[in-house]
């Protein structure tokens, strides 16, 4: 029996689309990223009204919630080409946490169908001063009062906290680990504030603040989801970013290998293109071997999730070997790019210099590679390899 490996003529289709919008719309706003800090107002309207235009905003959303209703196969497709550009530029394209899917109507109108149209903008708060990768050690709390909660803590790292107006906070509600919620907290509440805005190695089209949460009172209604739900709604979300960092990371490593090969097939020396000394020409091969291999991983994994073909576990475990294979892939084949480029590769004013400070943190947020080898060996302890060793995923 013959199967197919092919992508859909749709599929071709949108990757081809989100090939286009990158090109277009993202990668000529790199430099005025890199060189201050972040787009000017203009440059920000002008992506956003290009993301609603071609039909790239809230990709991860149903279209009834004003989302594009995209698979995960379909949105690693477009991540993939999105994540070729430099300053995290992808970041303007909207795609709001997938767990405000759990949204109750009233919810629904009043964030999530505005935050899919690109109206309002939610960030998530999770990781604090002593809790990362592990949400049990969230110091957070949220205490019953009356007809509401008080929400008390600080949180870390909360990327596009600058320009959210309203973000999901994972909080333990009476300190009870086992009562971990998450809760819609618009920034304008009384008690929000942001303490610190740090600069990090990478430039970011947007900022990652600490933020306080004093006394901050907030009503039931915007509880997502049930209390003592907060660790799944934030592994779901953990998994889909996963899935999407693993996306993004082997695009930038695309994009570093053709720019390699471009630079290495024009530069000379002793007599000849820098391609045709086995040094150099080692190191492409090596880097066009280990992006086929991620991105088969990448493309496989979000093929079965998409399809229902795994169970959800299998998904978090698969999603942990997508994270750490591709990011790791990407980091070594920028690593190779910037060696290639020789003193060029060390200029700011080159993408494959800015891809290598934007990459690191890919071993780090939403879980860091040390987080994903903890999973996958806990899977390996429990059931055994074959998840890992099987295809299809029984």
């Amino acid at each position: 029996m013959t199967v197919s490996m092919g992508l859909s003529g749709p599929d071709r289709d949108l990757a081809a689309r989100a090939r286009v919008f990158t090109e277009r719309y993202l990668l000529p706003y790199e430099q005025e990223c890199e060189d201050n800090g972040g787009l000017s107002d203009e440059s920000l309207t002008k992506i956003r009204s290009a993301t609603i235009a071609h039909g790239f905003n809230a990709i991860n959303h149903a279209v009834e919630d004003g989302g594009q209703g995209f698979d995960l196969f379909q949105q690693v497709l477009v991540q993939e080409q999105m994540g070729k550009a430099t300053g995290a530029l992808w970041d303007v394209v909207w795609r709001p946490a997938l767990p405000l899917s759990r949204c109750t109507p009233a919810q629904r109108d009043i964030y999530l169908r505005p935050a899919c149209r690109g109206e309002r903008r939610d960030c998530y708060a999770i990781t604090e001063a002593d809790a990362g990768s592990d949400p049990r050690m969230v110091a957070t709390t949220a205490t019953a009062d009356g007809d509401g909660y008080v929400i008390n803590g600080e949180k870390w790292h909360v990327t596009a906290g600058d320009v959210a107006d309203f973000m999901l906070v994972h909080a333990h509600v009476d300190g009870d680990p086992a009562r971990a919620t998450v809760f819609i907290v618009d920034m304008d509440t009384p008690g929000v504030s942001v303490l610190a805005t740090p600069r990090y190695m990478h430039t970011f089209v947007f900022e990652h603040p600490r933020i306080a949460l004093n006394e901050v009172w907030v009503s039931k209604e915007q509880v997502l989801g049930e209390i003592g739900e907060g660790y799944e709604l934030t592994k779901q979300w953990f998994v889909e970013e996963r899935l999407m960092i693993g996306a993004r990371t082997v695009g930038a490593a695309i994009r570093a290998l053709e720019l390699s090969a471009r630079f290495a097939g024009m530069r000379k020396a002793f007599g000849k293109r820098i391609l045709e000394h086995q040094g150099v020409g080692f190191m492409l091969a090596d880097m066009a071997a280990e992006i086929m291999a991620a991105k088969s991983l990448l493309y496989r994994v979000a093929w079965e999730a998409a399809r229902g073909e795994a169970s959800r576990s299998a998904v978090h475990h698969m999603a942990a070997v997508v994270k750490l294979v591709c990011s790791e892939t990407a980091g070594r084949v920028i690593d190779r790019a910037v060696q290639i480029h020789g003193g060029r590769g060390y200029m700011r004013e080159q993408p494959v210099e800015r891809l290598w400070r934007e990459l690191r943190v890919d071993r780090i947020w939403e879980g860091t590679s040390e987080i994903q080898r903890a999973i996958i060996v806990g899977e390996l302890y429990k059931r055994g390899p074959e998840l890992f060793t099987s295809w299809p995923v029984a």
